[in-house]
C-alpha cells in the first residue's frame, strides 16, 4: 500500500522521467534520502524542514504540496486550503500552526495537557521579555 508522498514522488518521476538521484541532485538532499521517502511504507515522523524544502525543489513542486503529502503519510491532517478552494476549520495560513494543531489533535489528553502548560509557560516567558528592535 502507497502513502502520499510516495504517490507524489512516484507520479512526478514518472512524468518527467527523473530518477532518485535527479530529485536529489536538483533539490541539495541525499539520494537515499529521496529513496527512502519514495519507497518506505510508512513514515514514522515528519521530515526536517530541510529535506521537505530540498524535497520540493528537486521535485519542482510547491513546499506546501509536499508538505501536505509528508504530513499525510505521517498520519496528521494539516488543515489549510481545501482541494475544491474551500477552507477547511481551523485553517491559519501558516502551514507549522497548522502541523502543530494537528499533531496536538494525535496526542493523549494528558499529553495534551502537558503541551497545554508548556505554550502558556513559553507565552509568560515571552510576555516578560523586552521587544526586540
Amino acid at each position: 500500500m502507497t502513502n502520499a508522498l510516495q504517490e507524489l514522488i512516484r507520479e512526478r518521476l514518472d512524468r518527467e522521467g527523473w530518477s532518485y538521484g535527479d530529485v536529489a541532485r536538483r533539490g541539495g538532499v541525499p539520494r537515499s534520502t529521496v529513496h527512502h521517502l519514495a519507497t518506505a511504507e510508512r513514515v514514522v515522523r515528519m521530515p526536517q524542514a530541510a529535506t521537505l524544502e530540498g524535497l520540493s525543489k528537486g521535485l519542482g513542486l510547491p513546499l506546501d504540496t509536499v508538505r501536505r503529502a509528508a504530513a499525510e503519510a505521517c498520519g496528521i491532517h494539516v488543515y489549510g486550503t481545501a482541494e475544491n478552494g474551500a477552507a477547511d476549520t481551523g485553517a491559519t495560513g501558516d502551514p507549522e500552526v497548522d502541523l502543530l494543531i494537528a499533531s496536538v489533535q494525535r496526542l493523549s489528553s494528558d499529553d495534551r495537557r502537558h503541551v497545554a502548560a508548556l505554550v502558556e509557560s513559553l507565552l509568560g516567558r515571552s510576555a516578560k521579555r523586552p521587544p526586540e528592535n
